[in-house]
């Protein structure tokens, strides 16, 4: 199985996005060549995902640092700083996006000359790092599940997320190609249904068996004894283990562990945040209320409605039975066995 689509591509000197705000319905691309280019695209959801976030923050640095040489090529260093902040800013709970930034930077000191040839390739070994790294989180992941298995997931932590293959999805990738998961049920994850509408489309297109359930019926789902794993990306890991995801994981992973079923996160080391104590310390992006008062600009709320829009929420370490990473498998995770792998 191989994705005939990517969320992030280099394209002769630009970067492509796919823009999924349109999917199912359309698959457009969208061409960008600046920093602040991408980091709109970021905030308003054209591309999504921590890791996908990360390469194409990687990406817009190369145009930062080609826009900030043409301007000086003395001080260029100097000069990229505001581009920089602004790209820093697009969402603050996916922690790929500042680890992105701070891994093109130090790369600034050693360069001489035209900093866009050497940043462009660093942005290169970013993407390719990610994929590879999916794929051995996929293998990891895999030998977790048992034969007949069927598995819940929420949001999309899929190729449409990362710089291809996935995360939770590769776990789900592997297992189905080993013949260890009979099916799948992508939950819809309210407000911006990123399970209806890309979880969905993606399994459909490798053709891997998928039921789409409301967010409020997954207890109900679980209680039927059909499901045996959640498996679920993240946005940041705290170093005791504490993980931050799309909102509504939380409620999933307390209905799980309530049904005795397993839990799963599975996100690149790049995710891992071990500056922070536990999930208390993560920023959680607020959003607007219209993107729950409204679906698809049609209003389904009264007008001048109040809402509460958090992206993310926490799910704690104990709620945790693996977290999976390409650096190893973290059982029942705790701030030792975290440091343990994530010195």
């Amino acid at each position: 199985m191989a994705e005939s689509f990517a969320a992030v591509q280099w394209n002769k000197g630009m970067l492509t996005l796919l823009d999924q705000r349109k999917l199912p319905q359309e698959l457009i691309y969208l061409d960008y060549d600046s920093c602040h280019e991408v980091a709109d695209a970021i905030t308003n959801m054209v591309v999504r995902g921590a890791p996908a976030i990360g390469i194409a923050a990687a990406y817009a640095v190369v145009f930062a640092a080609r826009h900030a040489y043409q301007e000086d090529i003395e001080n260029w260093r100097k000069l990229i700083e505001p581009a920089l902040q602004y790209l820093a800013d697009a969402r603050p709970t996916a922690v790929n996006l500042s680890w992105a930034i701070a891994e093109m930077r130090q790369a600034f000191d050693e360069i001489t000359g035209d900093p866009e040839h050497y940043l462009l390739e660093q942005a290169k070994r970013i993407h390719q790092d990610d994929i590879a790294a999916n794929q051995q989180m996929g293998r990891l992941g895999a030998e977790l599940i048992q034969p007949n298995s069927h598995v819940l997931t929420h949001c999309n932590a899929g190729a449409l997320a990362t710089g291809g293959y996935g995360t939770a999805l590769g776990v789900i990738r592997s297992a189905y190609q080993k013949g260890l998961i009979d099916h799948v049920y992508a939950s819809e994850t309210r407000p911006w249904m990123q399970g209806a509408r890309l979880t969905s489309w993606e399994l459909q297109q490798d053709a891997i068996p998928v039921s789409l359930v409301i967010d409020s019926a997954a207890a109900t789902l679980m209680h039927s004894g059909t499901v045996q794993w959640l498996i679920v990306g993240s946005d940041r890991i705290a170093a005791n283990g504490d993980a931050a995801n799309k909102i509504g994981t939380y409620s999933h992973a307390v209905n799980a562990k309530h049904h005795g079923i397993k839990v799963m996160v599975v996100a690149p080391s790049s995710t891992v945040d071990m500056s922070l104590e536990s999930g208390s310390q993560i920023p959680i992006e607020h959003r607007t209320a219209s993107e729950i008062t409204a679906i698809q600009q049609m209003p389904v709320a009264p007008k001048n409605m109040d809402a509460i829009n958090p992206a993310f929420d926490v799910t704690p370490a104990e709620l945790i039975d693996a977290i999976v990473t390409e650096k190893g498998v973290v059982n029942k995770p705790d701030t030792e066995k975290m440091r343990s792998v994530f010195h």
